[in-house]
């Protein structure tokens, strides 16, 4: 293995037997046995259906993983990424050896620590000091070690006042952060990260996100993380694997990975500026289809920065509804983050009765830089609940930036998220 190299996997599957295990189960071993004594391969690994959750499979065995190759330099941060369901949390527990693959192997060449799901590796009756302590043990390090690391773990957990707890008390969010920062500061050369940061707070992921950073940085130490949070893994991942139906579809750089997943989500988006919903239980006035349109009246959704998008609401009216109520409109960027905001109520003094059946709004989209946005829409009554929310309801492109006509084009690649007019003497 290549000195640089501190983790290469190589042709790694991993094969389930699907529906309740029991009747059969002790059929099968004998007959793996059979073949095996007289040095024939495992019938059942010719067997299996790909790892397609949305379509019914003609075999009882599945393919979690077929065939997966890559390699992890030291202080590299490698993000794996794909929609539920694509083998990314089984390849962790692979790597993190909480399962065996069913063929290949992977060579490690460094300490391993993980974080999989809350609470993993923690004993409940044990308090957090305790199981410091005890995570400690298993990494390999000596009680002096640990101790010298306390103080920090601590801190930057944030559960000073129930350290010596027992565990089962703590709530999700206390567990996860004691949990990494265990993780993160034990020491270990590598980090194993499975989305579990989502169940901390803000102020929690900021620092988790920093802290992995400052480890792979600034000591080199490897760190393996898995998140549907695309603004998360951009900014802290250098490179990406893409993983659909236990395959890798892609390998490279961070930016083009999510590009890559995001546009396989998005494929048909920007042919289709009319969207209809799906029946919605909300109460009160609901959002029946939204269109894009230009100022001509023509339906499109990939526009030139400076072009004005106009936003047609079509509303199913509710009578028995006294209130009059407020559209408001998100726009997100492809990772997901809230990008801009404006609301018919508060920001444009402007309501609109039970009865309405149109609803249209108009974008200026001078401020955006050539990239995809989606839309979300919500109905609401200023200080009470909403009566309807329509996330991701469509998306558009900004396909070109130059509304101050130098003939300079802004790209995609710039990492500003906006533009702002301005004046120069």
């Amino acid at each position: 293995m290549n000195k640089d190299i501190i983790i290469k996997a190589e042709n790694i599957s991993k094969q389930y037997r699907l529906g309740t295990i029991g009747t059969g189960t002790l059929s099968h071993d004998l007959n793996r046995w059979w073949h095996r004594i007289r040095g024939k391969e495992d019938p059942y690994l010719k067997v299996g259906d790909v790892n397609d959750r949305s379509t019914k499979g003609q075999s009882e065995y599945v393919w979690a993983l077929k065939d997966i190759n890559f390699e992890v330099e030291r202080g590299e941060i490698l993000g794996i990424i794909g929609k539920n369901g694509a083998g990314k949390s089984t390849l962790l527990k692979i790597l993190a050896k909480v399962t065996a693959p069913t063929t290949g192997s992977i060579k490690f060449n460094g300490r391993i620590a993980s974080l999989l799901e809350v609470g993993t590796g923690f004993n409940g009756e044990l308090t957090g000091r305790e199981n410091i302590y005890l995570n400690g043990a298993i990494l390999g390090m000596t009680k002096k070690e640990i101790t010298s690391k306390l103080d920090e773990i601590i801190e930057f957990s944030g559960c000073e006042r129930y350290i010596d707890t027992p565990v089962k008390r703590y709530s999700s969010g206390m567990t996860v952060r004691l949990a990494f920062a265990v993780a993160a500061f034990l020491e270990p050369e590598i980090l194993i990260i499975d989305e579990v940061l989502a169940v901390g707070d803000a102020e929690f992921q900021k620092k988790a996100i920093g802290k992995m950073q400052d480890i792979s940085k600034g000591e080199g130490r490897t760190v393996l993380f898995v998140s549907h949070n695309m603004a998360a893994v951009k900014s802290l991942c250098t490179r990406g694997i893409l993983l659909e139906n236990g395959k890798v579809v892609f390998e490279g750089g961070i930016s083009e990975a999510i590009d890559f997943y995001i546009n396989q989500q998005n494929n048909f988006s920007f042919q289709n500026p009319v969207l209809k919903k799906i029946n919605s239980d909300s109460k009160g006035p609901k959002i029946l289809q939204c269109e894009l349109k230009d100022l001509n009246g023509l339906n499109k959704s990939v526009f030139s920065a400076g072009d004005i998008i106009s936003l047609h609401l079509i509303i199913q009216p509710d009578i028995k509804t006294n209130k009059k109520y407020a559209a408001v409109w998100f726009v997100h960027d492809k990772y997901g983050e809230e990008f801009a905001v404006c609301s018919s109520g508060n920001m444009n003094n402007k309501f609109y009765d039970p009865e309405t059946i149109l609803i249209k709004s108009n974008i200026d989209s001078s401020g955006l830089l050539p990239g995809d946005y989606s839309i979300r829409f919500v109905l609401h009554i200023p200080g009470e609940d909403n009566f309807d929310d329509w996330k991701g309801a469509i998306n558009f492109n900004i396909l070109s930036h130059d509304i101050n006509k130098t003939g300079f084009e802004y790209t995609s690649i710039w990492s500003p998220k906006t533009f702002l007019k301005s004046e120069w003497e």
